[in-house]
């Protein structure tokens, strides 16, 4: 029993038969099939030539292939109804709307594509080649600011209570019509956790106690005091800076070897940042011991999230969809999740590719 005609007519067309007169039909120069048609185009043609009607022309390549990443949308369908990702724009699915949630550039999409080319043989593509187009489009284009994911709160003793200054800061080194912007600078600033080592390793040149390093577009800045809670837990830092060294250079020419980006603590804004990274684990998903389902091999940290980041202020009218990059960090996208009170960004691509370097660790 067909399920629209019931009894009357039940006859189910061949796909073969239906295929080829609905490409016509439309006007469809070439249909864009993957290998496993192949076989199929004799009688794609065959029909066409006996109807007599309009020819499209059937065209098999090899299915794209990514590490990292499952492609089938079957496997995807699974992802999505078994909530291992937040639905099909989930930032880490391989699909149009979760790309350009993540901040994929249309153009470096198609930069990856025209690279890969089209095959006929299957392949595997390094997910690496799709991050290199991204860094190559969005270090030409995305708008430098300063954020902190991991604040660290920096007083600097002998800078003035209520004293302001802006910093001219360049949007980006990359292009100059992209003109510059005016960046606040207090009394009580935030750097990045990381940025600080108690009892800094011998290859380790940001701040320290009794180091001096740049804070970037403002002054020269060295560790005093640090200030810990009552589980031993750094908290804060004292600093001191030398007021002739505005803009990042010294008078007497003494060189610091650490340049550290910041924002200032009473004017930054509130955000939330979601680090993606791979979906998965390893560079084939689907090969599993014993009949595994790919799932076992799903990457439990492709989502972190930094609830208590501070951005610059500039970013208070950051509207959905905007690239950035965050200065030494990474290029993020603002997401829709996003409120007046609390931008939420999600990370793109990260400047360099860390991946290799954390498999090797591991």
């Amino acid at each position: 029993e067909h399920p629209r005609t019931g009894d009357e007519w039940c006859i189910y067309p061949m796909y073969d038969y239906a295929h080829g007169q609905s490409d016509s039909i439309e006007g469809i120069t070439h249909s864009i099939c993957t290998l496993e048609f192949e076989d199929h185009r004799p009688l794609y043609e065959w029909f066409l030539d006996e109807l007599e009607i309009y020819h499209p022309q059937q065209v098999e390549f090899a299915r794209l292939n990514l590490t990292y990443t499952v492609m089938s949308k079957r496997k995807l369908l699974k992802l999505v109804k078994e909530n291992f990702v937040n639905g099909w724009d989930d930032p880490r699915m391989p699909t149009i709307s979760g790309m350009r949630r993540r901040g994929y550039p249309p153009e470096a999409i198609r930069d990856f594509a025209e690279r890969i080319g089209v095959a006929k043989n299957d392949s595997t593509i390094d997910f690496a080649l799709l991050e290199y187009c991204l860094r190559q489009n969005l270090n030409q284009y995305a708008q430098r600011v300063m954020a902190i994911l991991d604040p660290l709160k920096v007083v600097i003793t002998n800078y003035p209570d209520d004293q302001v200054e802006y910093a001219d800061a360049v949007n980006n080194q990359e292009d100059a019509s992209a003109g510059t912007r005016k960046i606040p600078f207090s009394k009580v600033v935030y750097i990045e956790r990381e940025d600080f080592q108690e009892n800094p390793h011998k290859k380790f040149f940001r701040l320290a106690p009794g180091r001096e390093v740049r804070l970037m577009h403002a002054y020269y800045v060295t560790c005093t005091d640090v200030i810990k809670d009552e589980n031993g837990e750094i908290v804060e830092l004292h600093c001191t800076y030398d007021p002739e060294t505005w803009g990042g250079d010294s008078p007497d020419g003494r060189r610091v070897k650490g340049t550290l980006h910041w924002v200032s603590a009473a004017h930054a804004l509130d955000a939330e940042i979601r680090l993606y990274d791979h979906l998965f684990m390893e560079e084939d998903p689907e090969q599993t011991e014993d009949g595994q389902d790919f799932t076992v091999n799903l990457n439990p940290d492709s989502l972190l999230i930094n609830s208590d980041a501070k951005v610059e202020p500039t970013l208070a009218d950051a509207e959905v969809g905007t690239r950035y990059q965050f200065l030494r960090t990474g290029y993020f996208c603002v997401d829709p999740d996003s409120t007046a009170d609390k931008l939420v960004f999600n990370r793109t691509v990260t400047l360099r590719d860390t991946w290799a370097k954390v498999k090797k660790k591991a």
